[in-house]
């Protein structure tokens, strides 16, 4: 049969925007570092000669920077006088790091995950994992700015109060550990709002653990919360009010035994939340920009690093409610509900 000349024109365009998207991701990686987007942040319209020189860098690569950026859709181009602004709305995504909007943490972690494409290529053919330790440095801080937004949005006024009874426990007093706590950004969010609970976040990985116990310092948190290395299966400790697992249940090998230990773990009527990337039960229900996002995410990181674990379910980012379901209920626990929910996250409640 003939080709569609049309549709594959209108592929390749897609495709070649792809291209585009990559190395404009990579860009904003450079806007990032050198502060770039700050410098241009509420300053109106700037020549990059001026540009250069509020960031100290040379005129040459901010003028091929800025142009690229302006095709890009980032930047506004003023043809008249040769300058380029950044609009309030974008700086709300690239400047400010308290932004709810701020994307900076998923350039930085997602152009991390693609250094690992060579190993990644050669674990295709072979079947093997590649732990998240394994990755460039540059994806656990990312990730810290990425999830971070969200969750100064949605844990303390939404999420916890979602679920059944747990935050008048965490306003009079309670023990919670945070699990696969990363670099503790979550765990950082629930001890400053709840003053009077005490907080263990727990990871694998000993460099996340230190760099989550200078936050806590830097915070004036330390009298609250810790930090220590210890695995899903087996972080130490009994009778706590409330677990959590932040985006992190669908990256374990053995998410049941995972859970067994969590079901372990809990005061008789304590509870589980689990926050897991949002996701409908069926692939062709996904096939979305989000999905697209999530998807992705997993091939580099996820399901590697579930793979390079004992049992290697690999659920993938992508999982759903029903198979976490699954997870839960042949752990022992009797009950499971979704809580809360946002275009990007679930949010579960799972009960002795």
């Amino acid at each position: 049969m003939p080709l569609d000349e049309a549709k594959l024109q209108a592929f390749v365009q897609q495709a070649l925007g792809d291209v585009a998207g990559a190395l404009t991701a990579g860009q904003v990686v450079i806007g990032d570092r050198l502060g770039l987007y700050r410098a241009l942040a509420g300053a109106g319209p700037l020549s990059t000669a001026d540009l250069a020189h509020r960031t100290e860098t040379a005129e040459r690569y901010v003028r091929e920077w800025c142009a690229a950026q302006a095709a890009a859709g980032y930047l506004e181009y003023d043809a008249a006088t040769g300058r380029y602004r950044l609009p309030d709305e974008h700086a709300a995504a690239l400047a400010d790091e308290e932004s709810p909007a701020n994307v900076l943490g998923a350039f930085q972690a997602m152009t991390a995950a693609l250094r690992i494409a060579p190993r990644l290529t050669e674990a295709f053919r072979t079947g093997e994992g590649i732990g998240w330790h394994e990755h460039d440095p540059n994806l656990f801080e990312g990730t810290r700015r990425f999830f971070g937004p969200g969750y100064r949005m949605h844990i303390v006024p939404a999420w916890v109060p979602a679920l059944d009874g747990v935050q008048a426990k965490l306003e009079r007093g309670a023990r919670a550990a945070d699990v696969g706590c990363g670099l503790g950004a979550s765990t950082l969010l629930m001890a400053e709002a709840f003053p009077a609970s005490r907080f263990v976040g727990f990871d694998y990985h000993g460099p996340s653990i230190e760099r989550a116990r200078a936050l806590a310092a830097e915070a004036g948190l330390a009298d609250r919360v810790t930090f220590e290395v210890a695995p899903a299966k087996g972080y130490p400790g009994t009778g706590y009010d409330l677990v959590t697992f932040f985006d992190c249940l669908h990256d374990m090998g053995d998410p049941v035994g995972a859970a067994r230990h969590v079901l372990e773990s809990l005061a008789p009527d304590g509870t589980w939340m689990i926050v897991e990337p949002f996701a409908h039960d069926r692939v062709e229900d996904n096939l979305n920009p989000v999905g697209r996002l999530f998807y992705s995410a997993s091939t580099f990181v996820c399901t590697p690093a579930s793979l390079a674990q004992e049992v290697g379910l690999a659920l993938g980012a992508q999982a759903g409610e029903a198979r976490l379901r699954a997870v839960v209920t042949e752990a022992g626990f009797s009950r499971f509900r979704r809580a809360a929910e946002t275009p990007f996250n679930l949010v579960l409640e799972a009960r002795p």
